[in-house]
Order: C-alpha cells, then sequence, then structure tokens
C-alpha cells in the first residue's frame, strides 16, 4: 500500500489541467472601417499569447483582421468582459 501512495501522486500530478482558456482581442473591417472587441474559447494548447492570435486568424471571417490580443485568461474573467465584448462573446 505504502508503495501504491507515490505512483497515485505521480499520476495526479501529471495528469493535465482542463481548465478552460480564453481570450480577448480587437479586430477591424475595412471599407467602411469597423471595429469590434470580442472574446474567444481557445484549445489549451493556445492559451498563449500567440496561440490565441493564430487561433483568431483562422477563425475570423467576413472581412475582419485580427489587430491586437489583449490577454488569455480562464473562467474567472468571463462575466466582467461579456458586456463589452456584446454580440463577439464567444462567437468565432
Amino acid at each position: 500500500m505504502a508503495r501504491l501512495i507515490p505512483l497515485v501522486l505521480l499520476v495526479m500530478l501529471a495528469a493535465p489541467a482542463q481548465a478552460a482558456c480564453y481570450a480577448d482581442y480587437k479586430a477591424k473591417q475595412d471599407d467602411p472601417l469597423r471595429l469590434h472587441y470580442g472574446v474567444i474559447e481557445v484549445p489549451d494548447a493556445a492559451c498563449t499569447l500567440d496561440g490565441a492570435a493564430a487561433e483568431l486568424r483562422a477563425r475570423l471571417d467576413d472581412g475582419w483582421q485580427l489587430l491586437q490580443v489583449m490577454g488569455v485568461f480562464g473562467p474567472e474573467g468571463l462575466d466582467d468582459r461579456r458586456a463589452s465584448a456584446g454580440d463577439y462573446f464567444l462567437r468565432y
């Protein structure tokens, strides 16, 4: 039994955290100029500024161009950003 405890602890520490990751960003559309602020969910592997930027460039459509990824955060930051993102909250 005593030998099992370190093995169980090792397995628990090696398991990846499954926390959700989100990014907020600014994008633009030309002719006429339009701007929007939005929030997206990104995979754990893309939970960095560069990873989120790559995800956004692949997802944005209708002529939207990524201007800036503001930051990445967990689910605790969603409520603070929901109203500001409006229609672009978890849209892409």
